[in-house]
């Protein structure tokens, strides 16, 4: 580590998720610093390294990571980069936290997760920062706690404004309906065994060629049954909304319970407008929490397995909405290191 014990990282990318983990390790995240960033556009690395002393910049993720002052690796690059990063980590054993996807399919995850695992020792953290927001831990405390007895149905929503030009359906569930993937294991302890994806009349609001919105069916190896409400269309904000339905009662999170303003004969509140703002708290404790452990030689949170099992639930789901039928979800032997 550089001096007095700071973790210097490596940011792998630079574009909107990047640049805001740039900000969040040089502003908000205590024991850490930023001593590279990188991106294969050099003008953009650049931008992102001024004003933060000892920071340089890089077009090649290889040499930011051979660095003496770089002691572990935060990577937000497009998801089809992440492999080549994660083998270039591990070959230096470098700790590793992995924005979502882990990568962009379970082959290549599957890839990842070997090779973690000869290494012998986790190295990985994936970014599923919803482990990491008060509302969730609170639900999942109550769930391990039994609170509401034996949870049998999980009704989720998860609602953006708008998408962004070339925004496809299989984006609907690799790059959304993913968090709520693998919020259903986590909560659950359940492994995803089937997908279904029913797609009911198109929004008048939905880009041409995108079914939207859509009704994901997620059954668990435990038999628990989480149905998703995705809508990326809706018009009026970021709504992630979560029910679980147990046997002695139910528990809701998402309902944005803050501040509401009563004037002019009408009261109300605000609804976020991007996952930036509804989960920064969330992002800022999952960055803390992974320096923290890295400093303290110690790796937690979502797993490499974790990121696999998300990405073979994921192509179940991509092939559920072409099919129109329910596909089983289809996974590897789980390695030792991941217990």
């Amino acid at each position: 580590m550089t001096q007095q014990g700071t973790l210097g990282v490596a940011v792998i990318g630079t574009g909107r998720m990047g640049a805001d983990h740039v900000r969040r390790l040089d502003r908000v995240i205590s024991g850490a610093r930023v001593a590279a960033v990188v991106d294969i556009d050099g003008d953009r690395a650049k931008r992102a390294a001024g004003g933060i002393d000892g920071c340089t910049a890089y077009t090649d993720a290889a040499a930011a990571l051979s660095a003496p002052d770089v002691d572990a690796v935060l990577i937000a690059s497009p998801a089809p980069a992440h492999e080549a990063t994660l083998l270039e980590a591990f070959a230096r054993d470098l700790p590793v936290l992995c924005e979502k996807p882990l990568t962009p399919d379970a082959a290549s995850a599957l890839r990842v997760v070997e090779a973690e695992a000869r290494l012998g020792h986790r190295r990985v953290q994936v970014g599923f920062m919803r482990r990491y927001d008060p509302e969730y831990l609170r639900l999942k405390a109550l769930l391990d706690g039994g609170g509401i007895g034996r949870p049998l149905m999980l009704h989720c929503r998860h609602r953006n404004a708008a998408t962004p030009p070339g925004f496809t359906e299989q984006m609907m569930i690799n790059d959304s309906v993913v968090h709520e993937i693998d919020a259903t294991r986590w909560l659950l302890g359940q492994e995803i065994a089937a997908v279904t994806v029913l797609k009911p009349a198109r929004s008048s609001a939905a880009p041409e060629g995108l079914g939207d919105p859509q009704l994901v069916l997620l059954e668990t190896s435990g038999g628990a049954l989480a149905d998703v409400e995705i809508f990326v269309n809706c018009g009026f904000g970021y709504q992630v909304q979560c029910e679980a339905v147990g046997e002695r009662g139910s528990a809701r999170i998402g309902d944005a319970h803050g501040l509401l303003v009563n004037t002019a004969g009408r009261w109300g509140g605000e609804i976020p407008q991007d996952f930036v703002e509804r989960f920064r708290t969330a992002y800022d404790e999952q960055v803390q929490r992974w320096v923290t452990a890295t400093r303290e030689g110690r790796t937690e949170g979502p797993t490499a397995w974790d990121g696999y099992a998300a990405a073979a639930a994921c192509e179940a789901g991509t092939r559920a909405q072409a099919s129109g039928a329910r596909e089983r979800v289809m996974l590897a032997e789980r390695p030792r290191l991941y217990g």
